[in-house]
C-alpha cells in the first residue's frame, strides 16, 4: 500500500507563485511516475505535470508549460510542483498521484494510469 499526501495550497493573487509539495510513503519501490492533476468546480480532472520517479524525465500540460516546474527528491521520497505567473483559471483542487502501472511517457497525462492519489489541496487565485 502507498500513501500520498499533498500540501502547500492557499490563496495567491494573479501573477503570484505557489509551491505544492507531495509526500509518498509505504511501499513505493515499484512506483514509476509521480503526477499532478487538478479539478475545478464543475470541470473534469485534468493533467498538470508528471515526473519519472527518479526525476530524470518530466512532462507538462500545455496550460502550465513554461510557468510550472515539477521536481522529485528521491532521498526524501517527496515531490514539488512550483507554479509561477498564476492565473485565475489555475484555481482548483490539486492532487498528487503515483503510478505503478504506466511507465510509458505517452500515458502519463491520463488519470486512469495512476493508482494512488492524495486527498487534494486547494489553490485559489484571486484577481
Amino acid at each position: 500500500q502507498v500513501q500520498v499526501v499533498e500540501s502547500g495550497g492557499g490563496v495567491v493573487q494573479a501573477g503570484g507563485s505557489l509551491r505544492l509539495s507531495c509526500a509518498a510513503s509505504g511501499r513505493t519501490l515499484r512506483m514509476y511516475v509521480m503526477g499532478w492533476f487538478r479539478q475545478a468546480p464543475g470541470k473534469e480532472r485534468e493533467f498538470v505535470a508528471a515526473t519519472s520517479w527518479n526525476g530524470d524525465h518530466t512532462y507538462y500540460a500545455d496550460s502550465v508549460k513554461g510557468r510550472s516546474t515539477i521536481s522529485r527528491d528521491n532521498a526524501k521520497n517527496t515531490g514539488n510542483l512550483q507554479m509561477n505567473s498564476l492565473k485565475p483559471e489555475d484555481k482548483a483542487v490539486y492532487y498528487c498521484a503515483a503510478s505503478s502501472v504506466n511507465p510509458l511517457r505517452a500515458t502519463w497525462g491520463s488519470a486512469a494510469g495512476y493508482d494512488y492519489w492524495g486527498q487534494g489541496t486547494q489553490v485559489t487565485v484571486s484577481s
